[in-house]
This record gives C-alpha cells, structure tokens and sequence, in this order.
C-alpha cells in the first residue's frame, strides 16, 4: 500500500523575498521589514499576544490560528504530505512490509526451530519435517505480531493538522513565555534552506536535520521554525524516557519517533528501526536527530554519537536509499532552562526520571524571562556525495574495489566517524555567541573576586574582537552599544549567577555560581583551543617565573606538551583537520600578530624558541592568562581522574586479582577531588564533574593504562583494574604508594601545564598528602570489593528513601 498523498488546497500563502524582507501574505501575518541594523537576521517566532496584557490582540491571534489564516494554516507545505487521516496506519504496514524486515523475521524464527530442536522439544521422527514447519510458521506470526505492536509505539503520528496548527500554537505560547525575545535565524540561511527544500521535495529527497543538543527546548525550537517557514515537520529521534503518560502521546503526535535508549542485542528491534528509517528516506520525510546523543551538561559540544548516524549512512550507503540532504543545526540560548538540574547530575546527584508531576511543575520557569534563542543553519549538503568523496580519497583502489572497501566494517567505522566529527564542525561554524556566554567568559578567565563594570565592557568587546577574528559569530543586537548588551546578558543570568557589589567608586560584579557559569564558558572554548593548548604548553615554563630568559621555551619542547594534550583531550574537543604541525605553526603566527607572543627564527624562518612578548608582559599577562583559563579545569580534571588511578594500586595483602565497579571507581574519584578542592590542592571546582571524568576514564581504557571488563547482561555493572605495566610498587614494609613508574611519569607531565595552587611544587604535594588521600579513597574500593553482598534493605525502607539517604550521605561528604 503506498503512502497516500493529500491534495493540496487552493489556496495558500506565498513567501515574497524582497532584500532582507520576509514577508507572508495574503492573509497572514507579515513581519516588518529588516532596519538598515538589522542586517541578515530576523526574530521568526516573537512573543506572542497573552489575554492579560492585551485581550483584543490575544482574541486576534487564536482567531487567526483556529481558522488557518495565512501561514498558520500550513497547507501548501514544502515536503511530502503527511496530514490526512490513515498516515499513521499506512506507515505502519508500509515498515511492516520492507524486504529487511521480512528477512529477520524469518531468520529469526528459523534460527529459534533450531534451537529448540536441539533442546529436544521435537519429538517423533515421522512428523519432524511437519512439526518444525508449523513451528516456524507460529514464530514467524507472534514476531510480525510482536513487530506490529513496537511500530505502532514507535513512528510518529503527524496525521492531524488540526492538532498540529493546536500544538504550533500551544508550543510557540510556552516557549516564548520562557524566552520572551523570541527565536532569531539568519535570514539569509532560512532562505536558502527553503530553496534547499524545494529541489529536495522535487527529487523525493529527505532532509536530515543534525542540531546540537543542551536543553528539551531544542524538540520544540526547529519544529516551530519549519512551521514557520511552511517546510514539512521532520519526525524527530527522541528517548522513550521521555514517552510518559499524556506528554508521550502528544509528543508522537507531534512529531517524535520513540526509540530504546539502548538496543542492546535485539536484533528484531534494531532492524526495526533500520526499516522506518529506511521507509522515511525513501519516500521523502524529513529527519531529525541529535548528533550528541544526550544533552550536554557541560556547555560545549559532546562526542558524536553513532547510533542513529549509522542507520542514516547504513540507508544511502546499501543503496537502499538514493540520496539524503545534511542540515547541521546550531541552536544557542541566552540561559538555559535546565542548567541547574545538569549541575546536580555533574555532581553525583542521580538522573530523576521524567514524569509527568516535574514537567507540570516545571511550567514555574516558564514565568521566567531568559533572553532569546539563536539558531543557525549550516549549508546542507549530499550525503550522497560526501560518501562519493570519500571514495575519492581512495584512489589508489579500483572504483569495485574502492565500493566495497566501504562496506568492510573497519572503513565503515573510519566513514561514520568521519561524518560525525564532521557535522560537529559544521554546527561550530554556524554557532552564534550569544552575550551571555561573553560575560561568562570574561568572568571566569580574570585573575581576582570580581570586575568592575567599565572592565567587564572592555573585556567583552575584546573578546567579540576574537571571536570574529577566529571566523566565529557573535550575537546580532541591532547595533546596540556593549554596554546595553552586557546590561541585558546581566539581566538574563541573574543575582544567583552573577553578583553585585553597590556602594563602590564603580559597580563590580564577581562570579556567584562558577560551576554553572562554566556551562556558558565552554560555549566559546571551541574557537580558541589551539590557542589555549599552546599557552597551557609555555605555561611549564611560565610557571617557574624567573626572568624572559628563564620563561623561554624551545619549540620542540612546545611541540612535545602541545602534542601530549592534544591527545590527552581528542575526546573532548575539535581539532582543525590539517594536522598537528600545520595547526601549531598557524596558530604561533596568530599569537604572535597580537603581540601575545615573541618568536625567535633562524635565518631560514625555522622556528627555535618562543616566549612572551614584552607588550604581553606590561599588560599583566592577560589575554595569556585568558587561554590558559579556558583549559585549566579540563587539565585539572584530568589530572584528578590520572591521580585517583593511583589508588587502584592493589593492597600488599592482595594476592589475587580484584576487578573495582566502574560506577563507584568513578565516584571515588570524584570524592577525592571535592576534598582536594576543599583542602586547596585543585583550583576549579568544576574539575570534579562526573562528565569530564567519564571522558578522562575513557582515554584511560584507549591508552591502556586501564583494563574494562564489560558484561553483555546489562544488570552485571562493569568492572575496572590498573593494567599491570601501569600498576605502581608499594613499600613492601610501610605499604605506601612508592611515587614512580609510568603512571607518575604521565600525572607529572599533566601536572606540568596546571595552575599553581596555594602549593608551588605539584610533584611533592602529589607524593605526599595528595597521594595518601588517593590511596585512602582506594583502599575503600578494595573492602567493599571483597566484602559479602549488601544486607537486604530493612523493613519498612523503600527504595526512594534509601535513595533520598545514599544522596544525603554524598552531600554531608
């Protein structure tokens, strides 16, 4: 059964280019042209009329919605149609259907016959051959049954436009509740999405949207700009934790495609999914999914996740699918609705499971006002043609040896990655800088409690400066003066962000929260990596202080610590592709231009040393000291993770193996950091959050300085041991750590790039407080692996309050 059309009404809005104007008509709602300040950026979705504050223009507005007026009645849309009554069950049968699917289920079923003739279920040698027939044929039927029901929990149900005017509406009310200056796009960039779309519907091609993720926020912000610009609503990828009781269903309704946070071994449900992806290319429908995964709790961009990528790729690239158009999205926000929530979880604090009562009683933040939201649009491309490109590169291959060497599993892993790593630099493109993130910034990299204002103003300008400089974007504010956008980036964070001091010769304002405001530092780090690795590079020879002479550092040892980190942090941030030398050399040049830096060169321009440059000096060292800032706490977080393997070291009355749970290692790990932040032996509290620390474990494992053990059985929780070539010796008559081996060697050369604390010299402070400290939280570990299971809860103790006492246990240590 084909995917039935709609037929299209007679009526419909038009969109009028006119220069920077963008106007809906006829009878629509059609926004004021752009002012000569305005330049290529517009505000889509404004706030809208609320009853209170005017009730004719309130009436006005839900007027215009229940009738499909204009735009709102979303009609002539550009895409494949989607709204007419039967959608969801022709989809349904249409996944149901595909030749894949078929396959596994039979295979399946085939696979179980066996299995169950070698148990001996299948008696008598006479009706064998009949037996299993009629056995295979019953499998095969309860698994086309068990399919039907997680299709129908799976696709989404766009079949209402009646619900979907309701739902644009209802969702546009909340949001710019929230964010009460509306979502702003580049006008240039929607226009040239819609042209995009155009010639995509025309080819029966799909869009494939690829956002960034930091709030549920961004659910809601594409599917209104796509309503906005009449483009067809992309079914987007969302975590069945999200489909609880009537938020779920309206959600699916809306556009969401339900999906296991993890598949694990089933093979029916991965095909399953594999096969509506399938069904959405093929006939045209748009896609959205997000590139990270989860949200990020830490502000910048995450890893990619491959999951839902590799269906993508896996679709175009069997040939199943022609070709898919790539839309990277940058979505920005001047405060985040759930930063504070992602604070408590970086501290140790468990995820809470979505549910109806929170998302209720969330509708208080809505009463906030939190600025604006920014998205941008990266230049879609071919997917098509990136894979063809990357066939390409293989020239040195036959065109049918080059098809199926992408199709081996070690090139299709190098291509997916490839791909991923790639839609995350096209979002950094497009990202916009939004005023909050200047003055986050500008706050958490100067030396000293707080800034005056006249300061804050000038450290904000400068860094709009470099942030246009390194080819980034800055928030567009109409050619307002940075004192009337600082004013309003202050507003937005607020007093428990963002104190301030009165009755001083000059207002100054000091960092409340750093850890929060971290979140919106590291929406900029991204721009200025390279720079940030090389003075965190030349601070192993700053730090030693002295004169110029003795601060000086020669290039191939500024290269060696430039490469350490690099690596050190590949799992954390994004790298310019042209290559370690190229990017320092370029970077060296950059610095060097704004007088950050002095080069010394060799009459054939090779490079021999490098040290401050005398301007840099007068001026207290700080636009140094600013890169340096940037990377400090993921240096500091690092070397926490490096330390607290330390205490991994096995106790001299341990004589067989112990594999640690990863969970509680972890943990322990973040334990030890809060005390040494508190006793003054780690200077960034935000080093201890559990985000970083995963990565920094994950680099751990690739370099072999640790061994996982992960068990299929997902209620078996992984376990973890120090590899023994990076195992450390213990004093055989005091049983200390003895400070050697290949582990110290890499923590000393981490500690080499970190910022002086209240203790100068970081390798006797390691050896001795510090390390017992690691060694105390380690040996806890070593009990409780040898100690018998856990009691049996005592009676009358659920499992909430033994919850809420393991938190209030965490918070009191």
């Amino acid at each position: 059964m084909p995917l039935k059309p709609e037929s299209s009404p007679a009526s419909a809005p038009d969109l009028d280019i006119l220069g920077d104007q963008l106007t809906i008509h006829p009878t629509g709602y059609v926004q004021p042209p752009f002012t000569q300040h305005e330049g290529q950026e517009r505000n889509l979705v404004e706030h809208m009329a609320r009853f209170r504050e005017s009730p004719l223009d309130f009436l006005k507005e839900v007027s215009l919605h229940v009738s499909g007026k204009g735009w709102r009645a979303y009609d002539d849309i550009i895409g494949q149609p989607i709204f007419y009554s039967g959608f969801s069950e022709n989809m349904k049968a249409t996944v149901l259907r595909t030749p894949m699917l078929r396959r596994r289920i039979e295979q399946l079923a085939q696979q179980r016959v066996e299995i169950e003739e070698q148990q001996g279920l299948h008696r008598g040698e006479k009706d064998k051959f009949r037996n299993r027939a009629r056995r295979k044929q019953e499998i095969n039927t309860s698994l086309q049954e068990v399919a039907a029901d997680l299709t129908d929990g799976m696709i989404c149900k766009m079949e209402s436009k009646r619900f979907i005017r309701g739902a644009y509406y209802l969702c546009t009310q909340l949001l710019t509740r929230a964010y009460h200056q509306g979502i702003h796009v580049s006008s240039e960039e929607v226009l040239r999405l819609r042209s995009v779309a155009e010639q995509a519907a025309k080819n029966k091609q799909s869009i494939i949207f690829l956002p960034c993720h930091r709030s549920h926020a961004h659910y809601v912000s594409l599917q209104l700009i796509c309503y906005r610009l009449g483009i067809g609503l992309p079914t987007v990828v969302a975590g069945d934790n999200l489909n609880f009781p009537v938020v779920g269903s309206f959600l699916q309704h809306a556009g969401a495609m339900w999906i296991r946070r993890s598949f694990g071994d089933d093979a029916l449900y991965t095909t399953l999914v594999q096969s509506y992806i399938d069904t959405l290319l093929q006939n045209g429908f748009n896609f959205e999914c997000f590139i990270e995964g989860g949200r990020s709790r830490t502000g910048k961009l995450l890893s990619p996740k491959f999951g839902i990528l590799s269906f993508l790729l896996d679709s175009v690239l069997s040939g199943r699918v022609d070709d898919a158009i790539i839309c990277p999205v940058s979505t920005q926000y001047d405060k985040v609705i759930e930063t504070e929530s992602y604070i408590s979880e970086l501290l140790g604090q468990p995820k809470p499971k979505e549910n109806l009562q929170d998302f209720l009683s969330a509708s208080s933040v809505l009463s906030l006002k939190l600025g604006r939201v920014d998205v941008r649009f990266h230049e879609p491309w071919s997917l098509r043609e990136f894979i063809n490109g990357q066939q390409a590169r293989k020239d040195q291959l036959t065109p049918t040896h080059r098809a199926a060497s992408l199709q081996s599993p070690e090139s299709r892993t190098r291509l997916l990655r490839t791909l991923g790593y790639k839609v995350l630099s096209d979002i950094n493109t497009v990202s916009v800088v939004m005023p909050t993130a200047l003055i986050g910034t500008v706050l958490l990299t100067l030396r000293g409690r707080g800034v005056g204002k006249s300061e804050l103003i000038r450290r904000v300008e400068w860094l709009s400066d470099r942030v246009r400089n390194k080819g980034g974007r800055v928030a567009h504010f109409a050619g307002a003066p940075t004192e009337v956008v600082v004013d309003r980036g202050l507003d937005v964070l607020g007093s428990g962000l963002v104190g301030i001091i009165d009755n001083l010769p000059e207002t100054t304002y000091y960092a409340v929260d750093r850890f929060q405001l971290s979140f919106y530092r590291n929406m900029t780090i991204h721009l200025f990596i390279s720079e940030a690795l090389v003075s965190a590079a030349m601070y192993t020879r700053v730090k030693q202080g002295g004169g110029p002479k003795n601060q000086r550092i020669s290039f191939d040892a500024l290269y060696n610590q430039v490469s350490f980190l690099s690596q050190l942090f590949r799992g954390e941030f994004i790298y310019p592709t042209a290559g370690l030398l190229t990017n320092l050399e370029v970077t060296l040049q950059g610095l060097e231009r704004d007088q950050v830096i002095s080069v010394t060169r060799d009459p054939t321009d090779k490079i021999l040393s490098v040290d401050l440059h005398d301007v840099e000096r007068k001026n207290g060292r700080e636009n140094f000291d600013f890169y340096c800032f940037l990377i400090w706490p993921f240096i500091e977080s690092t070397w926490l993770g490096a330390v607290s393997l330390m205490g991994l070291t096995p106790p001299l009355s341990q004589k067989s193996d112990v594999w640690l749970n990863v969970t509680k290692t972890q943990d322990a790990a973040q334990l030890l950091g809060k005390t040494l932040y508190h006793q003054g032996d780690l200077s960034y509290f935000e080093a201890v959050n559990k985000e970083t620390l995963k990565n920094a474990f994950q680099l751990f494992e690739e370099e072999g300085m640790v061994l996982l053990h992960k068990s299929r059985d997902k209620k078996i929780p992984s376990t973890i041991k120090l590899a023994e070539s990076w195992t450390p010796k213990r004093n055989q008559e005091t049983g200390s750590i003895i400070p050697k081996g290949k582990l110290w060697t890499f923590i000393e050369t981490i500690a080499q790039s970190r910022r002086e604390g209240k203790n100068r010299r970081d390798g006797a402070t390691v050896s001795t407080r510090v390390l017992v400290l690691a060694d105390k939280v380690g040996q806890q570990l070593f009990e409780n692996a040898a100690a018998p299971a856990e009691a049996a809860p005592k009676e009358g103790q659920t499992p909430k309050k033994r919850r809420r006492k393991e938190i209030q246990t965490r918070a009191r240590l």
